[in-house]
């Protein structure tokens, strides 16, 4: 009987039903997952190398070091209005919305170099000053869309499925991790001036991104979608805050780990290529 069992266990458990049990996942799950793919291979085939691509613009160590941390803050405080804005208008065109600021984001970081300096009332505007207005904007659905994907996940998968709805998606997007950094160093290999070569990144982060906005909301089935009531400001806020769950608090204070501090060592650290 012992035996029947384990072989029974073995059957449950091999390679190939863990393979269709993923693909089995609630269709809106599905199109969620390739999104984040997509927006993912954007963002890991240009973070690594942005850096590089301020300074080549004309910035200094400062710059870069303001980059890493003007990031943190976007990704700290984008989230809860991200998410107040999702449950005013639905994840559907939330999500949209959040997109379309993503993928113009990577075209500020495209066209940098072309628009050049610019001269506004004797203040000359530096190249790479057009990088930090597009990390406000490609920041976007990473982190203004984080409410919106988990409502997504929760409103389409069964409760009994709901940590593997999470944990598909969170599979895509690491997938993009290992694709993107190989596929950026390929195209980075096509022109010798780093410039020219990044910027070949940034058309296929553009790309990627304005595919993955466009897949999602074609695709996304919304009627499951809650429209909540106008955004009441601080008193919302204070009101989340005193009704949040007991198990969640020390996550506020948990959130800020030491991956971050890691993260802002690895954007402070320039590697060497040769830049004109």
């Amino acid at each position: 009987m012992s035996q029947e069992r384990v072989s029974v266990e073995a059957e449950e458990t091999t390679p190939l039903d863990t393979f269709r049990q993923f693909f089995a996942l609630e269709r809106d799950v599905l199109v969620l997952s390739l999104a984040m793919f997509a927006f993912s291979l954007g963002f890991q085939m240009t973070s690594r190398y942005l850096p590089e691509y301020i300074v080549a613009l004309g910035a200094s160590g400062f710059v870069v070091g303001l980059f890493g941390t003007v990031g943190n803050i976007i990704s700290a405080v984008y989230p809860y209005p991200g998410g107040a804005v999702s449950d005013r208008i639905g994840s559907r065109y939330a999500l949209t919305i959040f997109g379309l600021l993503s993928t113009a984001g990577f075209g500020f970081w495209l066209l940098a170099p072309t628009i050049g300096t610019i001269e506004l009332a004797g203040v000359a505007i530096q190249p790479w000053i057009w990088i930090l207005v597009g990390l406000f904007l490609a920041q976007a659905w990473k982190s203004f869309g984080l409410g919106a994907t988990f409502a997504v996940v929760k409103q389409a998968t069964d409760p009994s499925r709901l940590a593997a709805g999470f944990a598909s998606t969170e599979t895509f997007r690491r997938t993009a991790f290992l694709i993107g950094p190989v596929l950026a160093a390929v195209l980075i290999g096509f022109h010798p001036d780093f410039t020219v070569s990044f910027q070949y990144v940034l058309g296929v982060a553009v790309v990627f991104g304005a595919v993955g906005t466009i897949v999602q909301h074609i695709l996304y089935d919304s009627s499951s979608d809650t429209i909540g009531d106008s955004f009441e400001g601080l008193d919302q806020i204070r009101r989340d805050l005193r009704d949040m769950p007991e198990e969640l608090r020390p996550l506020l204070v948990g959130d800020p780990r030491p991956v971050r501090q890691r993260h802002g060592l690895r954007i402070l650290r320039p590697r060497n290529h040769s830049v004109p």
